[in-house]
C-alpha cells in the first residue's frame, strides 16, 4: 500500500539519485515528490527512467506551469495529451496548475502572467479548467498567484474569485502560503485575514517557497524566487493555516540557487513536525 504524503519536496535532476535512495536514510515517512510534467512530456529517456524509479518509492504530484489556464485562448489540445500521458504513465497523487497565463497568438512566455479577477476572465478560467480536467480524467488544484501591482480590473477579491471557480468547476485549491505573504506585502493587504478565510474543504495541498527582495526597490517589492530558504514568517502563516483547516500535503518548492538535497529535507522535516503536531492534536 503506498504511504499517505504528507511533507515533500520539489524534485531536481541534481538530486535524482539523492531522492531514490531517501529511505535508505532515513527521511521523513509520507515524502513525495513534486515535478513540472513540462520537464517530462517526451517518449523516453533517462529523466523518464529516474522519474519511474523514484515514483516506484515515493508518492509523485505533477504542477503545471504551461497551460496558460487564464489566458483567452483555450489550453493547447496537443500539451493536454501529452500531460494525460504523463498522467497515465506515473499515476500521480496531485495534479495542479496555476492562476495565471503565459500563452498567446501560438507564443509562450517564460513567466506565469497575472490576469484581471472580472466575470469575463472567470468564464474564460472555467471554461478552460473544466476542459483541462475532462482531458486529463483528474481534478486539478489551482494555485493562487504571486502579486506584484494592483490590476485596475479586479472586480472579486482573490479569495472569493477562487472560490468561485472551484464552485463552478468542481477543482480544488493548492495554496501557496508564499505567494499570500509576498502579495500582501507588495499591495498592503492582510495575508492573515487571506489564510483565516479560504475554506477549508477546498485545500488539497500547501506549498512553501522563499522569497528575496527586488534589487531596486528593496523590501518594497518582494519577488517569488524560489531560490531561497521559507521564511520565519511564512512558516508562521503556514502553521496558522495548519491549525484551523488541518494536516495537508505540503511541499517545500524550490527551483533556484539549489541547495544540497539535506537542506531541502530539514525543511521538509520541519513543515512534517507541523503536520505531525497538528494530527496529534486533533487525535
Amino acid at each position: 500500500m503506498e504511504r499517505r504524503p504528507t511533507a515533500g519536496v520539489s524534485l531536481k535532476p541534481a538530486h535524482y539519485a539523492e531522492a531514490e535512495a531517501c529511505l535508505a536514510v532515513g527521511c521523513q515517512a509520507g515524502l513525495w515528490f513534486e515535478v513540472h510534467p513540462e520537464n517530462y512530456m517526451v517518449a523516453g529517456g533517462p529523466r523518464l527512467h529516474w522519474l519511474r524509479r523514484i515514483r516506484d518509492r515515493h508518492p509523485l504530484s505533477l504542477h503545471g506551469v504551461g497551460l496558460s489556464l487564464a489566458g483567452d485562448e483555450r489550453p493547447d489540445r496537443d500539451h493536454l495529451a501529452r500531460f494525460r500521458s504523463l498522467i497515465d504513465r506515473f499515476k500521480p497523487c496531485l495534479v495542479s496548475e496555476h492562476l495565471a497565463w503565459s500563452r498567446r497568438g501560438g507564443v509562450y512566455h517564460p513567466d506565469l502572467l497575472p490576469a484581471p479577477r472580472n466575470g469575463e476572465v472567470l468564464g474564460l478560467v472555467c471554461a478552460h479548467i473544466n476542459e483541462t480536467q475532462d482531458a486529463l480524467g483528474r481534478r486539478l488544484l489551482i494555485e493562487n498567484p504571486a502579486g506584484y501591482l494592483a490590476l485596475a480590473d479586479h472586480q472579486w477579491d482573490e479569495v472569493d474569485f477562487l472560490v468561485e471557480i472551484a464552485r463552478r468547476t468542481g477543482c480544488g485549491l493548492l495554496v501557496d502560503v508564499n505567494n499570500v505573504f509576498i502579495s500582501a506585502a507588495n499591495l498592503g493587504l492582510d495575508p492573515e485575514a487571506w489564510i483565516d478565510r479560504v475554506p477549508a474543504a477546498l485545500v488539497g495541498e500547501i506549498h512553501l517557497a522563499g522569497h528575496r527582495e527586488d534589487p531596486a526597490l528593496g523590501e518594497t517589492l518582494l519577488i517569488d524566487g524560489h531560490d531561497t530558504p521559507v521564511s520565519e514568517l511564512v512558516w508562521d502563516l503556514y502553521e496558522r493555516l495548519v491549525a484551523r483547516i488541518g494536516p495537508r500535503p505540503t511541499l517545500i518548492e524550490r527551483d533556484g540557487a539549489l541547495p544540497a538535497f539535506g537542506e531541502l529535507i530539514e525543511e521538509q522535516a520541519r513543515a512534517a513536525r507541523v503536520l505531525a503536531d497538528v494530527q496529534e492534536l486533533a487525535a
